[in-house]
């Protein structure tokens, strides 16, 4: 039986931080079930375009962790961009966030969210689902309007069944002050309002993240089977190893299943999300870098535009469709349907497809409920307690962005490194 003290399952964006951040000359190794690092931070470079595993932009708020990614890649080859992105609302452009902007809208639209604001009923700080607090805090005509909608297209679930906070830090919250003053002073700031892009794709971050480490304790095409959390011993595809410390960032239900957990399978719940990229033959709208779709009678709900990233002469997009877990996938058979779409949404007119691919990620987006909140922590607990650690946005089954990962790899590899 062979042995290390640190086993990291999966190679993505946790994993290898977490790796980066143990002390030196730490004892680890890594098992990887797919045949090349990243996850989902994966970058597809096909008949000249550059496409990833949908849009992963890198939104830093700690300049350390910023610093660190950086100092370990080429230098001159990351775009610092300052976001414009948009909704389509009846054919037109709408600044996002929606909220902030209802005053961009048709005269009709804009007076009916504008009353159902002022007269909007309930308390969101009370409010028992996401739909009941968007109701709460921003009435009827802005909920209906876009948000429930293009959330709806998002997770591909009722909103009721998601908890008011389910977004976190990353809902664009505006409260009528807020609204009233961007009519003369517009300011549309988010999270997000500035990212950075690597010229080769997200694949650099991952190389960033492999630059120190050593190739050989990462085992591709590894799989993990099965765990005995009692004596500490995980059975792979090709071995058993046993461990000191386990760090997980495969989806939480399926790492409890292979630990043996018994569990409520009812509490945890995703959605997943075709994902079309797609390569035309000239240059589309100039402004965007991505675009909200609310409207139900489009597949999508969101495209973003990697040439007006790169600045490049062809359009590149990236399209996302929000899919239930179990719903069934035709690659070939929705693509004219998009393609359609597209044309309607205004999108494409002439332009030829000349490159396409595709990519289905499953799991996409938790589904965050009170009560499978509660569950995850105390299933979480079990497991730390025991030496299994689940990190990452599925393994921690949260939503966060791609530095939160970092950050949290990072701040258990230290807590684990001080307490032996």
């Amino acid at each position: 039986m062979e042995q290390t003290k640190y086993l990291i399952v999966g190679a993505g964006v946790s994993g290898l931080s977490f790796a980066n951040f143990l002390p030196s000359h730490s004892d680890w190794q890594c098992v990887e079930l797919l045949d090349e690092p990243g996850g989902y931070c994966r970058t597809i470079i096909q008949d000249g375009f550059v496409w990833d595993f949908s849009g992963h932009f890198f939104h830093f708020r700690h300049p350390d962790i910023e610093q660190f990614l950086r100092d370990r890649m080429p230098k001159e080859e990351v775009f610092r961009v300052d976001k414009s992105s948009s909704i389509l609302f009846k054919g037109e452009r709408v600044d996002f966030p929606f909220q902030k902007n209802i005053h961009q809208l048709p005269k009709e639209d804009f007076i009916e969210c504008l009353h159902d604001l002022y007269f909007r009923q309930g308390d969101p700080e009370t409010a028992q689902s996401f739909e009941a607090m968007l109701y709460a805090k921003l009435g009827r005509g802005i909920t209906e309007k876009f948000l429930k909608p293009y959330n709806e297209k998002l997770y591909a679930c009722d909103l009721s069944e998601l908890d008011k906070d389910a977004m976190g830090r990353f809902f664009p919250h505006a409260d009528i002050a807020d609204i009233i003053r961007n009519m003369r002073h517009p300011d549309n700031q988010s999270y997000n309002a500035h990212f950075t892009y690597p010229k080769g794709g997200a694949i650099e971050y991952i190389k960033a993240l492999l630059h120190d480490l050593d190739d050989d304790r990462i085992h591709y095409q590894e799989r993990l089977e099965s765990v005995d959390v009692v004596n500490k011993v995980a059975h792979t595809n090709r071995r058993t190893i046993q461990y000191e410390h386990l760090i997980s960032s495969a989806p939480f239900p399926k790492m409890m299943d292979m630990c043996g957990v018994d569990y409520d399978r009812s509490q945890y719940s995703w959605n997943k999300v075709l994902v079309y990229n797609l390569g035309f033959d000239r240059k589309g709208q100039e402004q965007d870098h991505w675009v909200y779709i609310p409207e139900r009678d489009k597949v999508f709900y969101r495209v973003g535009f990697y040439d007006n990233i790169f600045n490049t002469p062809r359009m590149s997009l990236y399209v996302e469709i929000g899919l239930q877990a179990d719903a069934s996938v035709d690659i070939d058979g929705t693509l004219p349907e998009v393609l359609t779409d597209l044309a309607k949404a205004g999108i494409t007119d002439t332009h030829k497809l000349v490159s396409w691919h595709s990519v289905v990620l499953d799991p996409a987006y938790v589904h965050v409920s009170e009560s499978g909140q509660a569950d995850f922590r105390a299933r979480h607990a079990e497991l730390s307690d025991q030496g299994v650690h689940c990190v990452g946005r599925y393994g921690a089954w949260k939503y966060c962005s791609i530095e939160d990962n970092i950050i949290e790899a990072r701040d258990l590899a230290r807590a684990l490194g001080q307490s032996t």
